[in-house]
């Protein structure tokens, strides 16, 4: 008889997860508490626009086509990929831009036209953090630290030690870049896992290095694709999905997952649960008992270090705007003090910003002439009580953020020609999506919560009870929860064979 298997949420991470336990011959239902799936990484519809809600770049290709692999699946069924040139461009407030390139030859042009010395740093910069990368991804990404074994060994702290992580982002990218400008486009990508370049491990250069190396891609219909993808595998390997269940509590007999309880609907029970939602969420409300949680206290939890959140508006426009590319960065005046204000309290009175304009090479998210964009700026997480997310605040970003895209050649009039807007915040990340304190990616990837000190995918504290997603090893963002979907599954197989 086949294990029946349970997972709490349709995020990528649980979803990716019932894919490749479909394919292994486990019985799965995967359930959501909300009426679409994808959890954050969702969709808003606003005919004629549509707009991913919050994940949009894609990096590692590889991972992506990897679920499909796993299941025996080609992923060219599934979705396709739109190759992205430039990677970025990234405005500045005194009017200038530069393009980064997949092409190495536009790329060196472009950066020479900087300087010759930052053109050299530049490439040592690459060359330096692509070594860190590469020992990275073989020996802590792709690998499991369940247990003390997996990390605290000769070969492991050996390579930890390579990696040079005590360092910040900061540092190591002014020892190669002396231009400011270059700087600031290769510090603003750590925010992309919500830590801050001047405070957060240096290992998260990498985020901007793997970017140039192995290039971006959109997904023909936005981010959103790749979940409608997923769920088709789901049903094509004989998944179930329920949505519009909202799971309460985590029923836990004899120290074992045994299934799920909801106020209003009936309990469902299975061998194996996994849970997609927030890790921190989970402990603190799915599971009732302290003995459970483990050292996951209430007060535990809320003493843990957490990323930043984020304040999003989507604009629907009227009218095409080619100076933007995909994927696009303003950088901002006073950057460190604006940068630094996501994590220490305070709204960024001139703030740096993510612009994504995917009509720039998807006719299939609007349905007239115009252009979808979505305007990103960190913000702080709601630990920070001192700010309350009301109508004032939400105005009050709206005015600063769009008083600076303004200034962008080309840009002057977009106010003008807005006639869809909308916005999310930290608290409808908390609200909607179960982001404890609103946080955008979870537990922070400091290097006291990394590896093995990271939540582990298997409870120490109940049978048959795994957790997904960005709060677990590897850590946040969508390529690296594909990578703990993987290695997730590889633990439960594990087991299943003990």
């Amino acid at each position: 008889m086949k294990k029946k298997v349970i997972i709490i949420g349709s995020g990528i991470g649980g979803l990716s997860t019932a894919v490749r336990l479909l394919s292994k011959g486990y019985d799965v239902k995967v359930y959501e508490k909300e009426n679409t799936i994808g959890g954050k990484t969702n969709q808003l519809v606003h005919p004629p626009f549509t707009f991913d809600l919050t994940a949009s770049i894609l990096m590692d290709r590889k991972t992506y086509e990897e679920v499909f692999y796993d299941a025996r699946l080609d992923y060219k069924d599934y979705i396709e990929f739109i190759k992205i040139d430039p990677i970025y461009r990234s405005f500045y407030a005194d009017g200038t831009f530069y393009d980064f390139n997949r092409d190495v030859v536009s790329l060196i042009k472009n950066l020479e036209s900087i300087s010759i010395d930052d053109s050299i740093g530049y490439m040592k910069f690459l060359a330096e953090v692509y070594k860190r990368y590469i020992i990275a991804n073989n020996h802590f990404l792709q690998k499991s630290f369940e247990r003390p074994s997996d990390f605290f060994n000769i070969s492991s702290l050996k390579h930890a030690l390579k990696t040079k992580a005590f360092s910040t982002s900061h540092k190591l990218i002014s020892k190669y870049i002396k231009d400011e400008k270059l700087q600031k486009f290769l510090c603003y990508q750590s925010l992309y896992v919500g830590i801050s370049p001047y405070d957060g491990p240096s290992i998260y250069t990498l985020v901007p290095v793997i970017s140039q190396l192995y290039g971006l891609w959109h997904l023909k219909g936005g981010m959103y694709s790749y979940v409608k993808a997923l769920e088709k595998a789901i049903y094509h390997l004989g998944g179930v999905i329920e949505t519009n269940y909202t799971v309460d509590e985590i029923i836990i007999s004899d120290n074992k997952a045994i299934g799920i309880k909801s106020k209003e609907k009936e309990e469902v029970f299975a061998d194996i649960i996994v849970s997609n939602a927030d890790f921190s969420y989970t402990i603190d409300t799915l599971i009732k008992s302290d003995i459970h949680k483990g050292k996951y206290t209430t007060r535990k939890l809320d003493t843990m270090k957490y990323t930043c959140s984020t304040f999003i508006i989507y604009l629907g426009l009227k009218k095409k705007y080619p100076q933007l590319s995909v994927h696009n960065l303003y950088l901002n005046n006073d950057f460190k003090k604006n940068i630094d204000s996501a994590f220490t309290g305070h709204l960024p009175l001139n703030p740096s910003f993510y612009i994504y304009c995917p009509t720039k090479v998807d006719d299939s998210m609007i349905t007239t002439n115009g252009e979808c964009i979505s305007i990103v700026v960190r913000v702080p997480n709601l630990f920070f009580g001192n700010i309350i997310w009301s109508e004032d605040t939400v105005k009050f970003m709206r005015n600063q953020t769009l008083s600076n895209l303004k200034n962008i050649p080309g840009l002057e009039d977009l106010e003008n020609n807005i006639i869809y807007e909308n916005y999310l915040t930290p608290q409808n990340l908390k609200h909607n999506f179960n982001s404890y304190a609103g946080a955008a990616f979870g537990l922070s990837p400091t290097l006291t919560q990394t590896n093995y000190f990271r939540p582990h995918f298997k409870s120490d504290h109940v049978k048959d009870l795994y957790f997904v997603g960005g709060s677990v090893h590897p850590g946040p963002g969508v390529s690296i929860v594909l990578l703990s979907s993987k290695l997730v599954v590889q633990e439960i197989l594990k087991n299943a064979s003990i």
